[in-house]
């Protein structure tokens, strides 16, 4: 009697789509599929080949039309001179030091005293209302009135008073100055990441037996941090450029070791290099910016939670 063989089943080839449930299978694309993502990659090159080629020529364009102009020379000299920046890059370079600690000290403290604030604007209750309304006029005034003019007069108002006690150091009222008004900016962020998180999550927390308190901290802060991650990396990026003005209240900084450096060449290649210091030490924070964003545009096209 012949004996049947098993035939052994073929694997079948699967693919797993991203953003898609985890652990199930899905079959292989199609030749249509196939050749839409061959036609999507070449219009990528070929888009890509095409603003390469584009930001070339307008580049030539831009660096012929400067260089021929008949006061180049003279701003070659004025602003451009290697001599005079190498010069003073060292004396920059430190003053630039000053500048990371105020933003460093600053960025920790404007997002305590902005998580803060939120907080309060987000309080419920007839008998809170005095402290949302002394948060929200916290938050009209600062974000109001221009940085230049909070450092004016926190740099040169507070060491008038006389008061025992009051800190006189350029750095500690600047770096208050720069917490003052950014905070007002930083917590309409959170309130904004705050109130969009669906009023379900606040009863479903409170169901089981969480304090207003517990309910914010485990459930409705984590999702609102995730939300407004973007645009606090933003603000980031704009402080790291503010931090500069404290130079008004006689901070030696980068901009401040610049000017002396001008005042003593007459020469504003200084502030250039200043500049450039300035943009390097921003551009990394604003491509981490622009990929934070990107990332959590993708994870909301797909479908998963932020």
């Amino acid at each position: 009697m012949a004996v049947r063989r098993r035939r052994r089943a073929r694997p079948v080839l699967s693919t797993v789509v991203p953003g898609g449930p985890r652990g199930v299978a899905l079959p292989p694309p199609s030749e249509l599929e196939l050749s839409r993502r061959a036609w999507r990659r070449s219009r990528a090159r070929r888009s890509t080949l095409v603003a390469l080629a584009s930001t070339l020529v307008f580049a030539v364009v831009a660096y012929l039309a400067v260089t021929r102009s008949p006061g180049w020379p003279r701003v070659q000299a004025t602003f451009f001179s290697p001599s005079v920046a190498l010069e003073s890059l060292p004396d920059i370079a430190r003053g630039l030091l000053v500048n990371l600690q105020v933003l460093v000290v600053g960025g920790l403290l404007v997002l305590l005293v902005g998580l803060g604030i939120a907080a309060l604007r987000t309080l419920r209750g007839p008998a809170l209302a005095p402290l949302r309304f002394l948060a929200t006029a916290y938050v009209d005034l600062f974000r109001g009135m221009p940085l230049i003019i909070v450092l004016y007069l926190v740099g040169f108002g507070f060491p008038a008073l006389g008061l025992q006690g009051v800190p006189t150091s350029p750095f500690v009222l600047g770096t208050a100055a720069i917490v003052l008004v950014y905070s007002a900016y930083v917590a309409e962020v959170f309130r904004a990441g705050i109130e969009s998180v669906h009023p379900s999550q606040r009863a479903a927390a409170r169901s089981l037996g969480l304090t207003h308190r517990q309910t914010m901290r485990i459930v409705v802060l984590p999702q609102a941090l995730r939300t407004v991650t973007p645009a606090l990396l933003n603000d980031f990026v704009a402080l790291q450029k503010d931090v500069g003005l404290i130079s008004v209240l006689g901070a030696v900084d980068a901009v401040r070791s610049a000017q002396i450096q001008v005042g003593q060449s007459f020469n504003f290649t200084p502030y250039v290099v200043a500049g450039l210091l300035f943009v390097l030490l921003a551009v990394p924070s604003a491509r981490l910016a622009d990929a934070v964003t990107a990332r959590a545009r993708r994870r909301q096209q797909s479908g998963s939670l932020l």
